[in-house]
C-alpha cells in the first residue's frame, strides 16, 4: 500500500490511547519488565516516544520543507529519553506524550501537505536520501513497532506460566 497521509495520521493520533489503554495503572513489573538486559521496558519505549516527538519527528519534517535534502538531518538519540523519564510516573509520561502527539499532529496537519510535498527529498545521517512520504511512513510503522514491542514484552512474562498453551501463543516465540 502507498503512504496516505489521512491514513497514517489514523495511527498515529491513536498511539496515545494505545499506550494509556496498556500502561495507565499498571505496576512496575509490568512497566519495567525487559525481554533481555539491553531491551526496552514499556517505560523505557514510552520516553523513546516522548524524546522522538520533541526532536525526531515534526524537526525533521521542518528541515525536508525548508532544505530539502541539502540539509542532513541531526542524527537521533534512541536512549536520549533516559534523564528526562527518571522517577516520573507512568500517568505522567503518558500525559505529556499525548500532549506532545496532539501538537505534533496539529503542527503536521497546518503544512497542509500535497501528494507532490510527500516526494520532497531529505537526507538521513545514516541511510542518504529519502522522501518525505518515507519519514512520515516510518513515524507511522515506528508506533505500531513499539506497540508490539510492548505487548510482547508484556505478554513474555507469563511464558513459563502458560504451560502447555505455549505451543498455541506464538507472541511468546
Amino acid at each position: 500500500m502507498d503512504f496516505q497521509l489521512g491514513q497514517g495520521i489514523e495511527v498515529l493520533e491513536q498511539t496515545p490511547a494505545v499506550l494509556t489503554a496498556l500502561l495507565r495503572q499498571k505496576s512496575a513489573l509490568w512497566l519495567n519488565a525487559k525481554r533481555t538486559p539491553d531491551a526496552f521496558s514499556a517505560m523505557d519505549v514510552l520516553g523513546h516516544l516522548i524524546h522522538g516527538e520533541k526532536t525526531d519527528w515534526i524537526p525533521r519534517v521542518r528541515i525536508m520543507l525548508e532544505h530539502g535534502d541539502t540539509r542532513t538531518f541531526e542524527p537521533f538519540d534512541r536512549f536520549g529519553f533516559h534523564d528526562s523519564i527518571a522517577g516520573k510516573p507512568v500517568g505522567e509520561l503518558l500525559d505529556e506524550f499525548a500532549r506532545l502527539r496532539r501538537q505534533s499532529l496539529d503542527t503536521l496537519r497546518s503544512f497542509n501537505l500535497t501528494e507532490a510535498q510527500l516526494a520532497l527529498p531529505g537526507m538521513h545521517p545514516e541511510l542518504g536520501p529519502v522522501t518525505l512520504g518515507n519519514l512520515l511512513a516510518t513515524w507511522v510503522v515506528h508506533d505500531l513497532g513499539h506497540i508490539a514491542q510492548i505487548v510482547k514484552t508484556m505478554a513474555c512474562e507469563y511464558r513459563d506460566a502458560v504451560g502447555p498453551w505455549r505451543a498455541y501463543t506464538s507472541i511468546l516465540d
